[in-house]
C-alpha cells in the first residue's frame, strides 16, 4: 500500500475548506444558499441534540419549491417530536437489535458469496464488487424485495442523493428532474408492494412495519413510502460510503493495516475512526424555531442551518490530532451517526455490515493491498461522501 495523493485532491479539498472555515468564520451567512454554515463540533453538536431550537421539519424553514421533493420529508428523519417519537418507537418495533444480530450468518454468507467470484483474480473493485451489492442485498432481503429490483434500487437511491454542487441553473434543473423521476419511480413501487403486503403477510420488516403500531395507531401510507425509502437510502448509500471509505483510510495509512492484521479486535475501533476521518455524511439540515445564538452568532426564526458534520469531525477542539487516522482513538464522540434523537436506527446494522465486510478481506485477501494510483472519482453530492471506483490488487 501506499499513499496515492496527487490524485486524490479533488477528494481532499472539502476538508482543506472546513479547516479553513473552522479557523476564519465557524459560522457565516451564504446569501446564494440563504442558509448559515456551521462547522465547529461544539455547535454542530448542539444544533444536533437540542430538536426544540433547530426543527428537522423542513416545512417549517425550507422554500416551497424545496419542500418535499423526495418521499424522505415524509419520514423520521424530517420530523419533529412528538410525531418523531410515536413514529420513531414504530419502527423499532420492526427494526429491532435482535432482528439486526439475526442477520450475521446471512451478511457473512453474502460477504463471501461476492469475494468468492473475484478472489483468484488478484484485484477487485471495492465499490462495485462488495461495497454496492453487500448493501443493498442485505437491505433488500430485510425488505423481502426481489433481488431482480436491486439494480432499480441502486439507480433511485444514487439519484436522491444526487445534487448540492450544480454551478448554473439548468445543471440544477436537470438535477431536480432527476429526483423527481426517480421519487416517482420509488414511491409507485413501494405504494404497489405494500399493497401486495397488506394482502399477503410475509416475514419481513414491510410487513412487520404495516403491523406495528403505537397508542392503536399504525404509520399511514406516506409515512410506510417514506420510511422504507429512508430505510433504502440510508440502508444502502452510507454503508456502501463506509466500507469504501475504510479501504481507502487503510490506503493511505498502511500502519493502520498492519495492525489490524496483527490485532483483529483493533477493528471495531478502526471503523469508528473511519466514521469520524471520512464521515460518509457530510452534511444535514435544520431550521430554527425560535430566535437564538450560535457561538456568538444571531440568529432570527425560521433560518435555514447548513450543519457540517464532517467539518465537526475533524475539529481539533474536540478530536487531539483531528488530521490523523488513529485507529485506537479514545474517546471518539465522532457524529457520523448524528447525535440526539435522529441519531441513527441503522447504526447497528451498518457497523455490523462494515465489521464483516473488513474481517473477510483480511481473512481472504493475503498480503499487502494496493490501490493503484489512478484518479478517483468523487460522489457528486452535498450531502455525501464517497468515491465512485476504488481499484484494488492484492498480492495472490
Amino acid at each position: 500500500m501506499m499513499q496515492n495523493n496527487s490524485n486524490r485532491e479533488e477528494l481532499y479539498a472539502p476538508y482543506n475548506w472546513y479547516r479553513q472555515m473552522r479557523e476564519t468564520q465557524p459560522m457565516y451567512f451564504d446569501p446564494q444558499m440563504q442558509g448559515w454554515h456551521i462547522f465547529s463540533y461544539g455547535d454542530v453538536a448542539r444544533v444536533l441534540s437540542d430538536h426544540a431550537t433547530f426543527s428537522s421539519d423542513e416545512s417549517t424553514f425550507l422554500p416551497p419549491e424545496y419542500r418535499n421533493a423526495t418521499p424522505i420529508s415524509s419520514s423520521l428523519l424530517r420530523m419533529d417530536p412528538p410525531r418523531h417519537r410515536k413514529l420513531r418507537n414504530i419502527v423499532s418495533q420492526a427494526f429491532t437489535p435482535r432482528m439486526v444480530a439475526q442477520m450475521e450468518a446471512r451478511i457473512q454468507t453474502i460477504t463471501n458469496g461476492l469475494l468468492d467470484q473475484i478472489v483468484a483474480k488478484g484485484e477487485m473493485d471495492v465499490i462495485r464488487d462488495l461495497a454496492i451489492p453487500l448493501p443493498i442485498t442485505v437491505i433488500a432481503e430485510l425488505m423481502g424485495i426481489p433481488a431482480e429490483r436491486r439494480a432499480d434500487f441502486k439507480q433511485w437511491s444514487d439519484a436522491l442523493v444526487s445534487g448540492g454542487g450544480e454551478t448554473t441553473a439548468e445543471a440544477a434543473q436537470a438535477t431536480m428532474q432527476t429526483i423527481r423521476q426517480a421519487t416517482d419511480s420509488i414511491t409507485t413501487y413501494f405504494t404497489q408492494i405494500l399493497e401486495e403486503r397488506r394482502a399477503q403477510p410475509q416475514n419481513d420488516l414491510l410487513s412487520a412495519l404495516l403491523q406495528a403500531e403505537v397508542d392503536g395507531e399504525r404509520l399511514s401510507s406516506e409515512e410506510l413510502v417514506g420510511f422504507c425509502v429512508l430505510l433504502l437510502v440510508a440502508g444502502n448509500e452510507t454503508t456502501t460510503n463506509l466500507i469504501g471509505n475504510t479501504i481507502l483510510c487503510l490506503d493511505e495509512h498502511p500502519e493502520a493495516m498492519e495492525q489490524l492484521r496483527a490485532k483483529r479486535e483493533l477493528v471495531p475501533g478502526a471503523l469508528e475512526e473511519v466514521l469520524r476521518y471520512y464521515s460518509p455524511i457530510k452534511l444535514t439540515i435544520r431550521g430554527t424555531t425560535t430566535e437564538t445564538t450560535i457561538g456568538e452568532q444571531h440568529i432570527a426564526a425560521g433560518q435555514v442551518l447548513l450543519v457540517w458534520i464532517a467539518s465537526a469531525d475533524r475539529d481539533e477542539a474536540e478530536f487531539p490530532h483531528a488530521d490523523q487516522f488513529i485507529i485506537e482513538r479514545e474517546p471518539n464522540r465522532h457524529l457520523g451517526f448524528g447525535r440526539g434523537i435522529h441519531f441513527c436506527l441503522g447504526a447497528p446494522l451498518a457497523r455490523l455490515e462494515a465489521r464483516i465486510a473488513l474481517n473477510t478481506m483480511l481473512d481472504r485477501l493475503p498480503g499487502s493491498w494496493h490501490v493503484p494510483d489512478a484518479p478517483l472519482s468523487p460522489i457528486e453530492s452535498m450531502s455525501v461522501f464517497g468515491v465512485k471506483n476504488l481499484p484494488l490488487t492484492w498480492q495472490k
